[in-house]
């Protein structure tokens, strides 16, 4: 899972990143202009990889990953001068998400690019950047669509480019109207036809206001809306970060004294998973516990293809236990004896938490 962290210069991204990673990238009261990428890998926090662990006892235990990427800010009036240049559109293009930090903080050491703070405006000023990049590649393919379809050819090879043709009609008359590709009903057959393009405003958004830190975190409630594949959050980031570099015990008793329920990145992360639709099912035994990530609604048999293509090739049946039924067992010989063990074909739908093991044939 490969999320991009944007925003405007001066938003605290880099805090951010710093907060959600445990990194230690140096910040400053001013954005360099540079064009900067840093990225880091982190484990996905969860307490039910825990509790196998201790059940098993195994030599490795492996989490989740998530890999974020803090990328240079934007800057107003990118998106007017031919779309976002070249790095800079591949850095962003190349994530499954974006979290879109926001600059909800008064720093009067940190000049803000527009003046002065605003959270709802530069929410708004970001968009229409990445609404006016997809605008150009739309434009610039329609066009060369025009002049093949004029050419002719055959009629089979002429009725493809038509049908691409009106599809990118209909994502050119949302993008006009202001409406981001991702809040339109596609099916997922035009989703595949268009994933070459790498559109911006069709990748899932999760807004993250960067608060102060006494400010309350209730204040994302101000943003929240009901358009689909969007999510938003508050994080104080400074004290986010600074909670990052402790030690777990010192973390502990900081986050009883500042009452924060728990770290962003946890938060961060359970949003990011409901955002890309995507869940987690776990493999155990004495040498690994681990887990992976598939998409909601995925059959067993993608799920073998997560651990290794040859289990997906020679799949014959996948034994299952729901994890709240394993833990209430004791152990997977208890849960065989109880019936919750079960096992299942290629078609069942793979629920998060499931513990998995894969029969196959080479």
């Amino acid at each position: 899972m490969h999320i991009g962290i944007i925003g405007l210069p001066n938003s605290g991204k880099t805090t951010i990143f710093n907060a959600l990673t445990r990194g230690e990238v140096e910040t400053a009261d001013y954005s360099t202009g540079h064009m900067e990428v840093h990225t880091a890998v982190v484990q996905v926090p969860d307490a039910r990889v825990d509790k196998l662990s201790a059940m098993y006892q195994p030599k490795k235990t492996n989490y989740a990953q998530v890999q974020y990427k803090d990328i240079a800010g934007l800057a107003k009036g990118l998106g007017e001068t031919g779309g976002l240049a070249g790095p800079l559109l591949n850095e962003i293009a190349n994530n499954d998400a974006l979290l879109h930090v926001v600059r909800a903080f008064s720093n009067p050491n940190v000049l803000h690019p527009e003046g002065d703070v605003d959270a709802a405006r530069d929410i708004e000023l970001v968009e229409t950047e990445l609404l006016l990049n997809d605008m150009q590649i739309v434009s610039n393919r329609l066009d060369r669509l025009s002049q093949r379809i004029g050419k002719g050819g055959k009629p089979k090879e002429v009725q493809a480019l038509k049908a691409e043709e009106a599809l990118l009609q209909r994502l050119l008359t949302a993008l006009e109207d202001e409406i981001p590709l991702r809040q339109l009903e596609l099916s997922p057959e035009e989703e595949k036809s268009i994933r070459s393009f790498s559109f911006l405003s069709l990748k899932p958004m999760l807004i993250l206001l960067n608060i102060d830190d006494d400010a309350d975190e209730n204040v994302a409630e101000q943003f929240t809306s009901d358009r689909p594949n969007v999510a938003v959050a508050a994080l104080r980031g400074k004290l986010e970060a600074e909670l990052a570099q402790m030690e777990p015990d010192e973390a502990a008793e900081f986050l009883i004294d500042f009452g924060i329920a728990e770290p962003g990145l946890s938060r961060v992360i359970h949003l990011s998973h409901q955002l890309l639709q995507v869940q987690s099912f776990f493999t155990v035994g004495e040498d690994e516990v681990r887990a992976w990530t598939v998409p909601v609604g995925a059959p067993a048999v993608e799920a073998a293809a997560a651990i290794h293509t040859d289990l997906a090739r020679g799949f014959i049946r996948a034994e299952v236990v729901g994890y709240a039924d394993l833990i209430a067992a004791g152990s997977m010989a208890e849960a065989r004896k109880q019936a919750t063990l079960r096992l299942e074909g290629k078609e069942y739908i793979v629920q998060d938490g499931d513990i998995v093991h894969i029969r196959f044939a080479l």
